[in-house]
């Protein structure tokens, strides 16, 4: 069996990580979604463990004393994590694990923990980045300006990442990672009986 990793895909706000990010695994039954921890009430429908780690407050705080996150993060009154127990479990069973974050939180997992493949998406232009913003039509002008400037400065961690990928259209996208979690399987490092295997095999 290949040895499982994480995959994090992460890029500025408007560069399409979540839609790429579904697609992806609509396409690849076999990509393991990581599930995060989060201290925000649990919405009708949503499941514990499914949807989300539900925990309070104090849990929380208490698993980032320990460590137990790969990344952590307060967003919108409400701490959001990367359990690092869940991922290395499903890593250990073989699988691919799928994180899209954003840029700071792909910088924690860096330091946290190194079986990673880190992907920066990327839009075709800045224009249409800002165009891709200002379409949601969810945010104010000023809100829009913001995050194109903050994406101006994530760009500039491209450099940190292994890959890059440029979001002209999901499906091209979509193939484009694909095409990278293929090499990544045939690394030699995740194989390490390969040799074994094929001197087993007899031919002598």
């Amino acid at each position: 069996m290949s040895q499982g990793f994480l995959l994090v895909i992460s890029g500025p706000s408007g560069c399409g990580k979540g839609t790429v990010s579904k697609a992806l695994l609509e396409r690849n039954s076999d990509i393991v979604f990581s599930i995060s921890a989060t201290t925000r009430k649990r919405r009708v429908g949503e499941e514990d463990g499914i949807n989300y780690f539900f925990m309070d407050e104090e849990e929380f705080c208490e698993n980032v004393e320990k460590n137990e996150f790969l990344e952590h993060a307060f967003v919108h009154n409400n701490y959001y994590g990367t359990p690092r127990d869940f991922v290395l479990k499903e890593i250990e069973k073989g699988e691919i694990v799928l994180l899209e974050i954003d840029v700071q939180g792909a910088m924690q997992v860096k330091k946290n923990y190194k079986n990673v493949v880190f992907v920066f998406l990327l839009p075709p232009t800045m224009a249409e980045l800002k165009d891709r913003i200002t379409k949601r039509g969810t945010e104010t002008p000023e809100d829009i300006q913001r995050r194109f400037e903050n994406a101006f400065e994530e760009l500039n961690f491209v450099g940190e990442y292994d890959y890059f990928v440029v979001n002209d259209k999901v499906e091209n996208a979509v193939l484009d990672i694909e095409n990278i979690i293929c090499a990544e399987k045939l690394r030699v490092k995740r194989h390490s009986d390969i040799k074994e295997k094929i001197i087993s095999q007899g031919g002598k």
